[in-house]
């Protein structure tokens, strides 16, 4: 059984089309039958993708959705000259549908990728793709709209052109203000809008991307992948590709504050009948409406000695439900329970608007005022730093916050309080 879900598409009055979890809002799609997805694009435009969703199916299940601008309209910047889609993803010389049953058997970690690559390729950097190590060839004074989406399980990623500047236009189907950078670092499940210019002496130029991993102590694929960006011109002979100084994995500072909220809470997923039909038939016992807005625990979150018994979540299929279209703030915590990590968050059928983020425990006093409110940028995924928060805000009809894999499984101890 497998199901599929759109990251980046609103699902604005239908939200069986976007199932989720399994089973959490509709069923999956069972072996020898079909399912026809209808969904309709209002407002994306830019980059977005679609996966599967049953164990890591999403590893290799994936594709690229590329919505253009409507039919007499124009993007808000230049035109570029051309677009090249690029996927960033993993390879394993084992059998990916194994590895989370695996982990969850000796609970360990779950085994490490072999490579990153980039569209279907490690890059030349390992001889078993140097023939077919992706290539894209510029001319010298053009624009290229790169259209990146992270289809990596675990890892966020950072991504960079040798000599080159990228301009960042979008995310997740939301194009937000330009800004220029020598790289990006891209979460599992993120897309984004760059803009490539072809502005630098004519010669050959590595594209490559590598991990960044925030976890003290967790390990980690620390394999980098490439391509080639050349430029067209007659080379002779053909001249090594610069290297992209690409940052390393880095830790970020410990940053310790006041005693806060937590929940440690684990959704159970109901077996019988998925809650959105349970919701609409009536049907009860299949879910609580005591999920709490305010988290009724507090302690330290980024401390360094937490209490054991902070390892165990409560468990239950509990919501909030919310009247339509109300106003939601939501306030995601990282934790230092287990290992810290800069753990990716994508909200399913629409997006939010991220207000503020910040390291060590949110102050719900003194962080508020630092709030961008005048040109947030607008996505449906974005990563909690490394003992640190986030905060979002959103006008919500129906939504599923799913914690993407960090180190095969969720953090127990990632809390989250809902303002409304």
């Amino acid at each position: 059984m497998d199901n599929i879900g759109r990251h980046g598409v609103r699902q604005r009055r239908n939200p069986w089309s976007e199932i989720g979890l399994n089973i959490s809002l509709s069923a999956p799609i069972r072996p020898g039958k079909r399912y026809t997805y209808k969904f309709h694009l209002t407002t994306e435009e830019g980059t977005i993708w679609w996966h599967a969703h049953s164990g890591w199916a999403r590893a290799t299940v994936h594709g690229m959705i590329i919505v253009y601008p409507i039919h007499g309209a124009h993007y808000p910047f230049p035109k570029p000259y051309s677009e090249v889609p690029i996927i960033l993803g993993e390879w394993w010389k084992k059998d990916v549908m194994e590895i989370p049953g695996n982990a969850n058997k000796t609970g360990g970690e779950p085994l490490l990728s072999d490579a990153y690559t980039i569209n279907g390729q490690p890059g030349d950097l390992y001889p078993c793709s140097k023939q077919d190590t992706f290539k894209i060839t510029v001319e010298q004074g053009k624009t290229y709209l790169l259209r990146i989406v992270s289809a990596v399980m675990d890892e966020n990623l950072f991504f960079s052109i040798a000599k080159h500047k990228l301009i960042l236009l979008g995310t997740d189907g939301c194009y937000t203000k330009p800004f220029k950078t020598d790289h990006i670092m891209i979460t599992p499940g993120q897309s984004m809008d760059v803009l490539l210019q072809a502005n630098q002496p004519p010669s050959l130029y590595y594209m490559a991307a590598r991990s960044y991993s925030s976890a003290f102590g967790a390990h980690f694929d620390t394999t980098t992948t490439t391509a080639i960006v050349q430029y067209r011109q007659s080379y002779d002979p053909t001249p090594l590709p610069f290297f992209p100084l690409l940052k390393n994995h880095a830790m970020v500072p410990l940053v310790k504050g006041s005693q806060l909220v937590l929940i440690t809470s684990a959704f159970v997923i109901p077996l019988s009948i998925d809650v959105l039909r349970a919701y609409y038939y009536g049907i009860h016992d299949v879910f609580k409406e005591d999920f709490p807005i305010n988290p009724p625990r507090k302690f330290d979150y980024t401390g360094k000695k937490l209490p054991e018994n902070l390892l165990v979540p409560e468990f239950g299929t509990r919501v909030v439900v919310l009247e339509y279209n109300a106003g939601v703030e939501l306030i995601l915590q990282g934790t230092n329970v287990l290992a810290s990590d800069n753990h990716p968050i994508h909200l399913h059928g629409y997006s939010f608007y991220v207000v503020g983020w910040g390291f060590g425990n949110f102050d719900p006093i003194k962080d508020p005022l630092r709030y961008n409110l005048v040109d947030p940028p607008e996505e449906t995924t974005v990563g909690i730093p490394n003992n640190g928060w986030v905060a979002f805000v959103k006008n919500l009809v129906l939504c599923v916050v799913d914690a993407l894999p960090s180190r095969a499984t969720p953090e127990l101890g990632d809390g989250y309080g809902v303002h409304s």
